[in-house]
């Protein structure tokens, strides 16, 4: 019995491995379109801004009006990929997507940037959550938190190559394409490439193991068996839709990742103001280009520990700590930044933030399947996703409405504190999972990958 468990082990190790090459490269690719089609309007801001007269109250208020039309559409779009399956859905998201985000090009004013950001916020709707979802039909427990944590990769590394990529096109977009801006160029041309692998979607994306070309029918059928043992394990009952949506879990994680979001899309959002700002306060001079450099560097090392924290809340099975201290760590960052008195030390403030923010978001993915499966996952990771990133809209509109107030971004900093504080705290209180421990000895047993 040992050895016959010990081939199957080896069978499923061998298709985990097949499955992050050919899986995770191409999604983190998408999730690097998502999010710079999602976040690119932080550099636009810079010129658009003074074009269309926004002030920064209305800048955030249309950044955040994403995640309006995101919130009312995740649910329903996240439980529809579940019976229609990954492939087509996900294809459907990202080519509607990409119309809307080349569309944003034509804005001409307050109204038509808040109505083309809603319709961003619909077309979005369920991608991530569905990725995340479709993860589980892939990967066993104890190799997910790494696995998010690799295809969250996309996620900082669109800043490292968006930032310098969207100012570049917006410096020299001037009269390209007939377009009267830059920042219009840089819009129309981001949005074309989510519609091009959109396409690509319904050739290479398979919805599950067993329709998988690439694995041999061995290999699927272990796969899928190791999961759903596993799933059968952890929850024995199938859960459903409204159970998945009314569990008090799935609320505290809400809260939790609404806190770390929070932090994110502030990030995201005014960090390139953030370092613009610089020039003044510390009178150095930098080209939009090198705003875009300087930006990249928090992600780039959020990058690196943001996998090392994945890897070891693998290792050991322990999620929580490995939620609450990045969130405090975040949060002691960007408190402190802008009170300090040089441009490095608030650039490595901001970097403490962008590392804590990052590091978290993986590992909170992991708690909701230690109490969810079926269509009740995919309901209640969508809800836990939709009611979080409503930080995306309360964040940018309170940071600019804050800015505006003050002339500073330092009190808009201290309340991503407080939320990344209170996340950090909740999840402490949660309580420790009756099964947290086991992923980690799994992991050791089977797939170090």
């Amino acid at each position: 019995m040992a050895e016959v468990d010990a081939a199957t082990d080896r069978v499923v190790e061998g298709a985990v491995r097949k499955a992050m090459w050919r899986l995770l490269p191409f999604l983190g690719l998408c999730y690097l379109l998502n999010y710079v089609d999602r976040v690119n309007v932080g550099f636009a801001a810079l010129k658009m801004n003074p074009d269309l007269g926004l002030s920064a109250a209305a800048y955030g208020l249309g950044a955040g009006l994403f995640f309006i039309g995101y919130f009312f559409f995740e649910v329903p779009s996240n439980v529809i990929l579940h019976r229609v399956g990954a492939r087509i859905w996900i294809a459907r998201i990202m080519i509607t997507w990409g119309v809307v985000a080349s569309a944003t090009a034509f804005v001409q004013g307050e109204i038509s940037f808040y109505i083309v950001r809603f319709l961003l916020g619909i077309a979005e709707a369920g991608f991530f959550p569905g990725i995340i979802l479709y993860l589980t039909y892939w990967f066993p427990r104890a190799q997910r938190a790494k696995v998010v944590a690799l295809f969250f990769l996309a996620v900082p590394l669109s800043s490292v190559l968006g930032a310098p990529i969207s100012t570049l096109l917006i410096q020299n977009g001037d009269g390209a394409l007939g377009f009267d801006a830059g920042w219009r160029f840089m819009f129309f041309v981001e949005g074309i490439p989510a519609l091009l692998v959109g396409v690509l979607v319904l050739v290479l994306l398979p919805d599950r193991p067993t329709r998988a070309r690439w694995l041999s029918g061995t290999e699927q059928q272990a796969l899928e068996r190791r999961i759903a043992d596993e799933d059968a394990a952890q929850v024995p009952q199938e859960t459903g839709l409204l159970a998945g949506l009314r569990d008090r879990r799935v609320v505290a994680l809400s809260v939790i990742y609404f806190g770390v979001v929070f932090g994110l899309y502030v990030l995201a959002f005014f960090l390139p103001q953030v370092v613009s700002d610089l020039q003044e306060q510390f009178g150095v001079r930098f080209s939009l280009v090198e705003i875009g450099l300087i930006t990249a560097v928090p992600y780039v090392v959020a990058s690196v520990v943001m996998v090392l924290n994945a890897r070891h809340s693998d290792h050991t099975g322990e999620r929580r700590l490995h939620v609450a201290v990045p969130a405090f760590l975040g949060a002691a960052g960007v408190a402190v930044a802008l009170y300090l008195d040089s441009p490095y030390l608030v650039m490595a403030a901001m970097t403490l933030c962008a590392v804590g923010v990052y590091s978290a978001i993986p590992v909170i993915w992991q708690l909701p399947s230690a109490f969810l499966t079926g269509v009740g996952a995919a309901a209640g990771i969508a809800l836990i996703n939709s009611f979080g990133n409503l930080s995306g809209f309360v964040g940018p509109y309170l940071t600019g409405w804050l800015q505006d107030l003050t002339g500073s971004f330092r009190a808009g900093m201290f309340v991503v504190a407080a939320f990344m504080v209170l996340a950090g705290v909740i999840v402490l209180l949660v309580g420790r999972e009756p099964n947290e421990g086991a992923a980690g000895a799994t992991g050791r047993a089977v797939g170090r990958g």
